[in-house]
């Protein structure tokens, strides 16, 4: 006897959730600090075209899959075959999260420390050369804050659907909209920071390269939770009369928008208080947030306070994300091995503190041991990311197409209301998703051995 699935309340429950797990680390990190080396307002053009497009489709494929089935994503695609590459597609979808949960938790204790440092007025502190490494290569401070973060996302986990991942998202995400406008509003008012805006809003040209278009599609991946499993998961969730496209688009507007105010909330602070080492900062990459934006806020008045509502900003977005990742990790379990929540949650809990542990010592106590020249946490976002994510991908396009057939999913997505872009989703699915997923493949490839530069 199967026991009867979780569901959200409603449309707005599923939104929000899936607000949650698009909107974290890679919209308030990641995205700006990729915007401001790929070009500014031209990156941003090329990303919000990607996401009106190859994003929407993948969106709706995952999410159509999900409600289909009612299963997460190993269950899904054997549900439709059991031939073994379709199988496989299923896997690699349910593998993901699995995986990247556990480094994501690592540097969401880096921002629960840097909150906590904060709070105590230690903003000075935080803006001295060194104070990021120190923090990262000490194997004790970075696994505590690790296993902080990870007890927070587990948590909600236990508390199930309803009470704990949809009741968490719609606290949450309004606060974390309104912080992001607040500090959006600060960094765009201070002298100088008009420079910025430009920058970021106004597309250049001549900051066009083939990259921008690699990188934004990379991009788009992390930020719209994508080729993990995530919206299969939720898919399953989601009651049969809500309209996916509808839903589809408010999740296209709310993530494009809160990477938008992220890039607003970063650069602009760049260009108003570096000066003349703007262009340098703005190469800072990873390092963006947790070195050259501290340097900024100790150079702002109030840098503690307004440190503390970026951080806490940082935070809701890396634990909304996190917690979406774990649920569809402890779905597959519960779907495959018909365990329940308690059990999958501390299985998880357990892949989470043993794989994340490695991470958190990577840059300290194992940083002499390296995969193919990378630390451990850069290994796993490269494996991830770069690798498994673009093959998921592909293989939710090759099954849509090959098996379940573009007019039966079609026929899902109409149940909760109409599908105006269909023609854009049947072109996108069968002919330029799975070519642009194997772009992104071959050249991250490229650039982990050294072939290309990105």
């Amino acid at each position: 006897m199967n026991k009867q699935r979780n569901t959200f309340t409603g449309k707005l429950g599923f939104v929000l959730s899936a607000a949650g797990a698009s909107v974290g680390l890679g919209n308030i990190w990641r995205f700006p600090y990729l915007a401001a080396q790929y070009g500014g307002g031209i990156f941003l053009l090329v990303y919000i075209v990607l996401a009106l497009t190859f994003g929407y489709t993948m969106i709706i494929a995952e999410t159509a899959i999900g409600r289909m089935t009612g299963k997460s994503p190993v269950g899904a695609f054997a549900s439709f075959s059991d031939k073994k590459w379709v199988k496989a597609g299923g896997w690699i979808n349910a593998i993901i999260p699995i995986l990247i949960v556990p480094y994501y938790s690592v540097i969401g204790g880096w921002v629960v420390r840097y909150l906590v440092e904060y709070i105590m007025g230690d903003a000075h502190a935080l803006a001295q050369d060194g104070a990021f490494s120190s923090m990262i290569t000490s194997g004790y401070t970075s696994e505590i804050w690790f296993l902080v973060f990870t007890f927070l996302v587990l948590a909600v986990i236990f508390m199930g659907v309803r009470s704990g991942i949809e009741r968490v998202s719609k606290i949450m995400m309004p606060i974390l909209v309104v912080l992001a406008v607040i500090v959006c509003v600060y960094s765009m008012t201070r002298p100088g920071a008009l420079a910025g805006v430009k920058y970021f809003l106004i597309p250049n040209p001549k900051n066009f390269s083939w990259m921008t278009v690699v990188v934004a599609m990379g991009q788009m991946f992390y930020s719209l939770s994508i080729a993990m499993g995530i919206l299969v998961t939720f898919g399953s969730y989601m009651k049969k009369d809500i309209s996916i496209e509808r839903s589809t688009k408010q999740l296209e507007f709310f993530d494009t928008g809160i990477a938008i105010v992220a890039g607003l909330m970063i650069i602009p602070a760049v260009f108003a208080f570096s000066g003349d080492s703007a262009a340098d900062n703005l190469n800072a990459g990873p390092s963006l947030m947790f070195i050259t934006m501290p340097q900024i806020f100790d150079a702002m008045g109030f840098g503690n306070a307004i440190g503390a509502v970026f951080f806490l900003l940082v935070l809701f977005a890396a634990l909304t994300s996190a917690i979406a990742l774990a649920e569809s990790a402890v779905a597959t379990f519960e779907d495959q091995l018909h365990w329940s929540r308690r059990r999958a949650t501390v299985v998880i809990g357990l892949v989470i503190v043993i794989l994340g542990s490695l991470s958190a010592l990577g840059y300290g106590p194992l940083s002499g041991v390296t995969i193919i020249g990378m630390q451990f946490l850069d290994f796993f976002d490269f494996l991830t990311n770069s690798v498994m994510m673009p093959i998921a991908a592909c293989a939710t396009c090759l099954v849509v197409v090959f098996v379940i057939g573009r007019e039966k999913l079609g026929k899902e997505v109409l149940r909760g209301g109409a599908f105006r872009r269909r023609e854009v989703f049947n072109f996108m699915i069968k002919y330029l998703a799975p070519v642009f997923a194997g772009i992104i493949l071959l050249s991250s490839i490229a650039n982990a051995f050294g072939l290309i530069s990105m």
